[in-house]
């Protein structure tokens, strides 16, 4: 498929005031913490990347990017830049790219990520004729990365120090060089940070030229309140530009960032309307999952008449189907065994994969999130099967659900451990 790749505002600025851009943010998690982030909070009024006022699931992202475009055909771009790492949320990233390419096939698609975990994704980027791509690079030499970066997260291993940014600079390195033999547009972000990476702009650009990259956009760092770095000044803009003349002489410039939040949409330097805020907090409130890909109700149940099993003591979960105005058990499913915190409710959101709700008497908020991110809405109550299937099958409240306290005595307030009650 040919693109217009000239289209992109980020990547030409003569037609930034023609074309728009939307980043879905479907993002959450990221896999490392720089030292001048922090994602905890938002304000509506504040623009900095990772920012949202909503999180959305793949198919709310596509609802929603369906009614953008509608209300603003400039938008040329779809590009995915948190609030965390779109490569530290692999599955909902790659999701919303395919579903976006489908729906629209002419729309450019973009992805911000620092790279750690891109490069095993170049092969499907360049299948789904992703033509632009983002990576923000702030050290190329370790002993300068320790001080930007607090740790960095590779699987499980957690990796501090000098040997945290060794690893995330090999992994930018392999992924740049993975994704230009594709021929895709790479730009470079690198944060212009006093004090700490100031005096290494120019080996980062001359590496990144001769990486291939494409662009340079160096960009001061925002001082953000509570974070190891908070405390610095915000670069000068006699510092920015001795940093952009020095990087220039290795590599184009991009000369207008906007810093966009995770949420931007509309023309560069445009902030979050009220009608763009509606529209986030509409999309979010929508199903994770369309309901017809989620044909089933799960339920916890000891004799197959009543919902009265909480889900840490479930072993085996009824899973049942709607047929015309009756409700169809068609299996039985073993639950996973106790333990292993975490992992053990997403391996229950694997055995549910074609459930959108699940019914039980009581749950902890652990599994209750990993459900939900699932597209698996927990539904707590106490009473007949039949009476929570209606509601989960018609997507209601129950009325004045009963809530009963498991042995341990939590309640709904478990946390869920994955260990099972005793």
């Amino acid at each position: 498929m040919k693109l217009d790749l000239s289209k992109h505002p980020c990547f030409n600025d003569a037609v930034r005031h023609q074309f728009g851009r939307i980043h879905l943010p479907v993002a959450p998690a990221c896999n490392i913490q720089c030292n001048f982030c922090d994602r905890r909070f938002n304000c509506v009024n504040e623009s900095r990347p990772g920012v949202t006022a909503s999180v959305l699931s793949p198919h709310q992202a596509l609802s929603y990017l369906q009614q953008a475009v509608e209300r603003d055909p400039r938008i040329a771009v779809v590009g995915i830049a948190g609030p965390g790492d779109p490569m530290a949320n692999v599955e909902a990233t790659m999701t919303t790219l395919r579903l976006t390419r489908d729906h629209f096939p002419q729309m450019l698609l973009c992805v911000a990520t620092n790279g750690l975990n891109l490069a095993p994704q170049a092969d499907e980027l360049a299948q789904l004729n992703v033509s632009h791509v983002t990576l923000t690079v702030n050290a190329v030499r370790p002993e300068i990365g320790k001080h930007v970066y607090a740790w960095v997260r590779d699987g499980r291993q957690v990796h501090r120090g000098v040997q945290g940014a060794a690893l995330l600079w090999e992994r930018q390195r392999e992924a740049i060089r993975q994704l230009k033999a594709r021929d895709v547009v790479v730009k470079i972000n690198t944060i212009l940070i006093p004090g700490v990476n100031d005096q290494h702009i120019e080996t980062i650009a001359q590496t990144m030229r001769d990486l291939g990259a494409d662009l340079l956009n160096c960009i001061p760092m925002y001082p953000v309140e509570n974070t190891p770095l908070g405390q610095l000044p915000e670069p000068t803009a006699q510092q920015v530009v001795d940093a952009r003349l020095t990087a220039g002489q290795y590599l184009p410039l991009m000369h207008h960032c906007t810093r966009c939040r995770a949420d931007a949409s509309g023309l560069l330097g445009e902030g979050l309307s009220d009608q763009q805020q509606m529209a986030l907090q509409q999309a979010a409130a929508q199903p994770l999952f369309p309901t017809q890909s989620r044909p089933c109700v799960a339920v916890a149940t000891m004799e197959g008449m009543l919902v009265n099993q909480h889900l840490g003591e479930a072993r085996r979960l009824a899973v049942y189907r709607q047929q015309d105005d009756e409700f169809e058990l068609i299996e039985t499913r073993p639950a996973p065994v106790p333990g292993g915190g975490s992992e053990r409710w997403q391996q229950l959101a694997d055995v549910l994969h074609d459930c959108r709700a699940l019914l039980v008497s009581s749950a902890g908020a652990a599994p209750v999130e990993v459900l939900r991110r699932a597209g698996i809405r927990v539904v707590m109550m106490e009473g007949l099967i039949e009476e929570g299937l209606e509601a989960a099958f018609a997507g209601s409240e129950l009325r004045a659900p009963l809530r009963r306290e498991h042995r341990c005595g939590a309640g709904a307030s478990c946390a869920g451990d994955g260990m099972g009650c005793m």
